[in-house]
């Protein structure tokens, strides 16, 4: 018989952080027809996934992706989709070979005669240990670390625990218990009968490397009282042992100036990747909801024109970065360069405006400190009399600088260069976020997403805050009755983000940000 053409990679998630993800699982990812992932995986790991990959979430009740799948049933899922020749990722929460069922989709996969590779994640013990500052080993006080279920298969729920209680109460280093919270109570009982300590130090990591982590810190005898009375919920892992004792439940990451604060990015999704991740790295926790949907001119026809013309053009100004790159794309595509600028000076509506073109390794010859349009006309009056100008816009937008340009004697003529969209329904999801006020920090980063933004959550927005990316942009909140809680003193993404830095450092001794529940140690 002719061999399945398709193949398998089982990919290890990571423990919750879209960054820890390893490169070749990206790279799995990015060559998937189909991905079959698991609820705990970061959904911003599905942005690896080529266009018009089929997603197929196993489920999780409660959380709107519809029916819980069996492990049968994903099992066959696998063998179907690579025996009718398609490269599927199996894309598993923290590594595929700890407490992940691994062995019983190899098994299917073998038996079906289905090719596969096994790609590691970062486990959700190593994750615990790094994120929350308690090493799992130690040259003084544990030389080795058990991995241990604390949820046994559920057709064993009659028979007696294969766990050896007896030698793990005395195993001479960190047990890390997957899996343990709902059953804390019978494996924290059975290790001190069998004679480890109820002194016995013991960390809670929950939902470990992302920006809503937690830690707790007891014992072991106070556990089950502590986890009754936090009601800490899985995910988590529960470390057991002495090397808890050797660091508190803070850690670099719980310092992280945005740790438990969680920011809402409205720009277009194939912009809001540099703006989230700068983000992540301060310690965020990052939502997406696009305002607005930005795509190319339906008609490419003026577009072309006006390329095959500016060797007449005097003046290239740009009113926005998105506009740099659908222009200057559009040139590359028709088979020019960068020589064909060699006549033309060029405008910048501003710094972001001027460092897109610089990507282009061109230089504004023109952009005001302010980003409005107003300020750069007033910073081309002195150059454009007489002179032929032509604006590349987006489709729709303020006319005062088409404006200003022609009362001051400029030949004006203007191409629209791509399509800028209302988005108008929001996700749910982002919705109840916000009306159950778990969103700190929204930001705004142009007069059309405030608009959009606006008229799309309306109410939803009252109980968040702000962050204007532009005064012209706070003008464009304020018109819809809605103030900006602050402004950037510099007009760009990195601008935004310093302004929400300045916020959270003016409330930091108002609200609780170290993620941390309070020790009972």
């Amino acid at each position: 018989m002719k061999k399945p053409f398709g193949k398998v990679f089982l990919v290890g998630a990571g423990p919750g952080d879209p960054g820890l993800l390893t490169v070749r699982g990206a790279e799995c990812l990015r060559q998937a027809d189909v991905v079959v992932y698991d609820y705990l995986a970061a959904p911003e790991l599905l942005g690896h996934a080529k266009a018009g990959a089929e997603l197929v979430c196993v489920g999780r009740h409660g959380r709107g992706h519809g029916r819980l799948l069996t492990q049968v049933e994903i099992n066959a899922a696998l063998v179907e989709h690579a025996l009718r020749g398609r490269k599927v990722v199996r894309l598993k929460g923290g590594d595929p070979a700890l407490f992940a069922r691994l062995a019983e989709e190899l098994a299917s996969l073998e038996a079906a005669e289905v090719e596969y590779e096994i790609i590691p994640g970062v486990t959700a013990a190593s994750a615990a240990s790094s994120y929350a500052g308690v090493p799992l080993t130690d040259r003084h006080e544990a030389s080795c670390v058990a991995f241990v279920t604390g949820r046994e298969r559920a057709d064993k729920c009659h028979e007696a625990s294969s766990l050896d209680f007896a030698a793990l109460a005395k195993f001479p280093g960190t047990l890390v218990f997957y899996m343990g919270i709902t059953t804390a109570n019978d494996w924290s009982r059975e290790l001190m009968a069998n004679g480890m300590a109820s002194q016995t130090p013991v960390a809670i990591v929950r939902r470990a490397s992302l920006a809503d982590q937690e830690t707790a810190v007891t014992t072991l005898g106070e556990l089950p009282e502590l986890l009754r009375a936090q009601k800490i919920r899985p995910p988590a892992v529960i470390i057991v042992g002495n090397v808890v004792r050797e660091r508190a439940a803070a850690s670099w990451f719980a310092s992280l100036p945005l740790f438990g604060r969680t920011v809402l990015v409205t720009r277009p999704e194939h912009q809001a990747d540099s703006l989230a991740a700068r983000l992540r790295e301060l310690g965020a926790r990052v939502l997406f909801q696009p305002a607005i949907e930005i795509a190319p001119p339906a008609d490419w026809s003026a577009v072309d024109a006006a390329i095959s013309q500016l060797d007449e053009v005097n003046w290239l100004v740009f009113s926005s970065a998105n506009g740099v790159r659908f222009f200057l794309n559009r040139l590359i595509e028709q088979g020019d360069d960068a020589r064909q600028l060699g006549g033309t000076r060029l405008a910048a509506i501003g710094p972001a405006t001027a460092l897109a073109l610089a990507g282009y390794h061109l230089k504004a010859d023109v952009y005001p400190s302010e980003y409005r349009a107003e300020a750069l006309a007033e910073a081309l009056k002195p150059h454009v009399a007489g002179q032929r100008v032509l604006l590349v816009r987006a489709s729709r937008g303020r006319k005062v600088l088409a404006e200003v340009l022609l009362a001051t004697g400029a030949q004006v003529e203007q191409v629209v260069a791509y399509e800028s969209r209302d988005v108008l329904e929001p996700e749910p999801e982002i919705v109840a976020a916000l009306m159950g006020g778990q969103v700190d920090y929204v930001t705004v980063t142009s007069p059309a997403i405030a608009r959009s933004l606006i008229r799309m959550l309306g109410a939803a927005l009252e109980k968040t805050q702000l962050v204007a990316i532009s005064p012209l942009t706070a003008e464009a909140l304020a018109e819809q009755g809605t103030l900006a809680a602050c402004v950037a003193e510099v007009f760009t993404s990195e601008g935004v983000v310093a302004a929400i830095l300045g916020l959270a450092a003016s409330i930091s001794g108002q609200v609780k940000v170290s993620g941390s529940r309070p020790t009972n140690a």
